[in-house]
């Protein structure tokens, strides 16, 4: 089986992309969208780029493109899926 190395920096330029086709996606501008999340248009525009951002400031982006109950599902997935695994032990 080949596991692909996948870096942090790649996820967080992924989800840059993804946040930036969000927000094109209803034409807003980085301004628009920091002004509605009480955010600053730097940290939309570090998001973005796959800067450093905090969990907070992700979780708020989710939001208010209806995202998080996807992340929420999927993170209850992979914890159910880890709870029924028999151990070795």
């Amino acid at each position: 089986m080949f596991i692909k190395n996948i870096k942090i920096k790649d996820i967080k330029l992924e989800i840059g992309q993804l946040v930036k086709s969000f927000r094109k996606r209803d034409k807003i501008s980085q301004e628009e969208l920091a002004e509605k999340l009480n955010l600053s248009r730097i940290t939309i525009q570090n998001l973005e780029a796959g800067k450093n951002f905090t969990i907070d400031t992700l979780l708020k982006v989710l939001q208010h493109f209806d995202l998080l109950n996807s992340l929420d599902e999927m993170l209850k997935d992979k914890r159910n899926d880890n709870e029924n695994t028999e151990s070795l032990y």
